[in-house]
């Protein structure tokens, strides 16, 4: 597919939106009917607060890492699970560069810093896998800091794991004229143009090698004890649907309603580079 669009340009052609929602091999011409989409979504909000009084009860631990490309829609995510349950026991975290104090620490330290305690739900909007895509194909790391992080990472989960805490990892993958699309979509909002930084419009240039480097970190970091649940996100109605009845399948509260859990769509959410080597 080939862009057509400017992304100055403020009229959207919506004659290629379809075009558009099949970019990188999206199993999907349109997106889900909202009305579906929002009485599937209470429906699990309300298992998800469920699972959010287990984990107080019990005082599991439980970190979801949220990552992907620029405008994947991981804030979007992020907001489905907060939006219902208690701040003081789920919460995200965005962390932004690092101070100079920062960098003269142990890679993970500040990661580690805000793991969970008992009875918390922490929720990564980004997390220490910036060093395996923005940092090197930004140039913000050297390649043996790069080498390093693919072989540690995984040493890193599993001592989180090993800890007793339930680790999920999230890739939202989205295609090429989804991302301009989503872009351009913000650049002409009065209310999201902050979040188009001169990093991502950079960014554009760098699909290659942005896609290279997710390559690379699903096939190396992907691991039994840390498995990538990587979800096609180009219907951003779709991606949330499935990242939640993964999440609340893989959670054992008691009075689970288990219909409202099934089915996963396999066209949607899969696990590894696998699920992905035969689209963006």
């Amino acid at each position: 597919m080939t862009l057509s669009f400017d992304l100055d340009d403020p009229v959207f052609p919506e004659k290629i939106e379809k075009e558009i929602m099949q970019s990188g091999g999206y199993p999907y011409k349109s997106k889900l009917k909202r009305k579906k989409y929002e009485k599937e979504l209470e429906a699990l909000q309300i298992e998800l607060v469920k699972a959010q009084e287990w984990v107080k009860e019990t005082g599991e631990r439980v970190v979801c890492v949220f990552e992907g490309r620029d405008a994947a829609g991981k804030g979007g995510c992020i907001k489905v699970l907060t939006q219902y349950t208690n701040p003081r026991n789920v919460r995200s975290v965005a962390l932004s560069k690092p101070s100079d104090v920062e960098r003269g620490q142990w890679y993970f330290q500040r990661y580690a810093a805000q793991m969970p305690t008992r009875g918390e739900i922490v929720l990564f909007d980004r997390s220490w896998y910036n060093r395996a895509g923005v940092e090197p194909v930004m140039g913000f790391s050297t390649p043996e800091q790069t080498e390093k992080f693919l072989v540690d990472a995984p040493r890193f989960e599993k001592m989180v794991r090993d800890s007793g805490t339930r680790l999920f990892k999230f890739w939202l993958n989205i295609g090429r004229e989804m991302q301009w699309k989503r872009f351009h979509d913000r650049r002409h909002s009065p209310l999201k143009h902050w979040k188009l930084s001169p990093i991502d419009l950079e960014a554009l240039e760098k699909w290659d090698d942005y896609t290279a480097a997710r390559n690379r970190m699903l096939k190396e970091t992907h691991k039994d004890h840390s498995p990538w649940i990587v979800i096609r996100a180009n219907d951003k109605r779709r991606a949330r649907l499935n990242m939640m009845r993964y999440l609340l399948n893989e959670l054992p509260y008691p009075k689970k309603d288990q219909s409202l859990l099934e089915p996963i769509d396999p066209k949607i959410l899969g696990f590894g580079y696998d699920f992905l080597k035969d689209g963006d």
